[in-house]
């Protein structure tokens, strides 16, 4: 699990300071159109809908961007392209299993894209179900460690229902069933912790080792899905070394 915290981490601060704003405000915009279109347009009623207008404003998301998000999902801006939500299944070099969730307004154009970055490095893709069955469903939080103590955070989350706390670096990282998300989430806004990322992954049951040189040529494929338009989150069950991840930075 350390492994797989650590790169979560990574990742997030990756995003944070990512100069191509426009990317992330992408992704962003199309999670929020997604969720207004699922739940309705008031974050007050619709829980998926207010946890992306957080995930949007701490990147620093403007306002406009995120009423017009809004907008295209509710339907009141005309001219929005129709979205849907999707995920694939694959496998990365070296047999890691990969699982993408996308939004798309072209499933053709998407598969075609995964297909080309799987492909290229010796992966593949799968078919529905060939690797999902080696991950759990999991809800996490990211909370800064400079801004609260341990023993508070674990037993706040201990009582909301998580499996662990974990402490990596400069972050906690609250772990527990995808059931308990919101009870946890409440619960840590009751507290007035506020978590620097959150959300629903797909943790694996069991983690595939790799020498250092296919580790992080795995993790150059991660990277170049990332990158993708339409693609939303990355999950796969390759265990990263702390050397990996000094590689990486």
């Amino acid at each position: 699990m350390s492994g797989h915290s650590k790169w979560s981490t990574i990742k997030h601060k990756k995003a944070q300071a990512d100069a191509r704003r426009g990317a992330v405000y992408t992704k962003l915009s199309r999670e929020i159109q997604m969720a207004a279109r699922e739940g309705g347009g008031d974050p007050d009623m619709n829980f998926g809908l207010r946890l992306a207008i957080e995930r949007a404003k701490t990147a620093n998301m403007p306002s406009s961007n995120i009423d017009r998000a809004i907008k295209r999902g509710t339907g009141e801006d005309k001219d929005a392209a129709a979205m849907e939500k999707i995920s694939y299944e694959g496998f990365a070099p070296h047999g890691v299993a990969v699982i993408l969730t996308c939004i798309t307004d072209n499933r053709n154009r998407t598969v075609a894209d995964i297909r080309h970055v799987l492909t290229k490095f010796g992966g593949s893709m799968g078919q529905e179900g060939s690797v999902s069955w080696l991950f759990t469903r999991k809800a996490y939080f990211n909370i800064p460690c400079g801004d609260y103590i341990f023993d508070e955070v674990f037993e706040i989350a201990a009582e909301a229902g998580a499996d662990d706390v974990i402490e990596e670096e400069d972050y906690f990282e609250i772990i527990g069933p995808a059931e308990s998300f919101k009870t946890i989430h409440d619960q840590l806004d009751k507290a007035s912790i506020s978590p620097e990322g959150s959300g629903l992954r797909m943790d694996p049951k069991q983690d595939v080792e790799l020498n250092l040189d296919d580790t992080l040529q795995v993790m150059k494929v991660i990277d170049l899905l990332e990158e993708l338009d339409d693609i939303q989150e990355v999950y796969t069950n390759l265990k990263i070394p702390d050397e990996a991840l000094e590689g990486l930075a």
